[in-house]
């Protein structure tokens, strides 16, 4: 028995040890700038940008090959804030500001076809084949992709009612103070 458990703990130390070698050996460095580009973006992953996730999408601007206005979810601020980092020009001119959306479920034209249920990158949807279907709202992060989904229009992007748990106390503006105000 003390043969096993030496021999079992001898073998684990041994792989261990040739799997740490081979995490350096092996190891990929990474562009220092994608890590902060992606810590900028919202981390939704709802691909509304048109890349996969966040992590494509930090990958495509550090390469210079997607413009800074991609996220809209990160809406203007984001996007000021990317072209900030990235040292270029953000053409906000055709940049509409989306306030927070979520869906919602008509239950009376729902047939629970599971489509929706499919394609929720979030798990937001909750139901059953051919029994009705709601959407968790807290989870919803407002992608729409049920919304093309859904081959019997049920859906809807609603905007996120304010209640005491989504509503922020708005950021004061920074006020300037001259010089001989001061004195």
């Amino acid at each position: 028995m003390s043969l096993a458990v030496i021999s079992l703990t001898l073998l684990g130390i041994i792989l261990g040890g040739l799997l740490g070698i081979a995490s350096q050996w092996l190891a990929v460095e990474e562009d220092p700038i994608e890590k902060e580009i992606q810590a900028m973006l919202p981390g939704s992953q709802c691909g509304q940008c048109g890349f996969v996730g966040c992590a494509q999408a930090a990958a495509a601007l550090a390469k210079g090959e997607a413009p800074v206005t991609l996220c809209p979810p990160g809406g203007k601020a984001v996007a000021e804030a990317l072209a900030k980092k990235l040292g270029v020009q953000a053409d906000l001119d055709g940049h509409t500001e989306q306030v927070p959306q979520v869906a919602r479920i008509n239950e009376a034209e729902c047939i629970g076809c599971m489509r929706c249920f499919n394609t929720c990158t979030v798990d937001a949807i909750i139901g059953a084949p051919k029994q009705l279907h709601a959407v968790l709202t807290d989870i919803c992060h407002g992608c729409g992709k049920c919304l093309t989904s859904c081959q019997m229009d049920a859906i809807t992007l609603n905007p996120v009612l304010q209640t005491t748990s989504t509503w922020y106390w708005p950021k004061p503006e920074p006020k300037v103070i001259s010089k001989e105000v001061a004195a």
